[in-house]
């Protein structure tokens, strides 16, 4: 018998773009999760750490990754988008109650693609990784 069109659809690879989700806190993690399935991307995990972050990210190549700056362990979401955007090439958008000036200057080197400020909504954190993707695709 065949799957339901809706779940066929969203299971062909390549279909959903593939997301990384780094949140030291669970709830706020598992919301951005089901958000992004809603919206259509495929959630490749979750990390809580900036060590956690750089081994999903290089295991799984997502297409961008959603960071959050305050992070479980001695680094931060800085330092794990530093590490990752110089191993792997793979970009983020910066999620976070964290916006001050000094804290986006030090990110500048891991060429973010995109700041949200907590709280947002999901409409909005879909928006922005839509116009983020479009940046990659120039």
């Amino acid at each position: 018998m065949p799957l339901p069109e809706k779940r066929r659809s969203t299971e062909e690879p390549g279909q959903r773009t593939r997301i990384l989700v780094v949140e030291d806190e669970y709830g706020v993690a598992t919301e951005i999760e089901a958000g992004l399935i809603e919206g259509g991307f495929d959630v490749v995990g979750i990390a809580a750490s900036a060590a956690e972050a750089a081994r999903l990210a290089q295991a799984e190549r997502p297409a961008l990754i959603v960071m959050d700056i305050r992070l479980a362990g001695e680094r931060d979401g800085i330092d794990a988008a530093h590490e990752i955007y110089k191993s792997t090439g793979i970009r983020c958008i910066f999620a976070t109650a964290y916006t001050e000036p000094g804290l986006q200057e030090r990110a500048l080197a891991a060429a973010p693609l995109g700041w949200l400020a907590k709280p947002y909504e999901v409409e909005r954190l879909i928006a922005t990784i839509r116009a983020a993707l479009n940046q990659l695709k120039q």
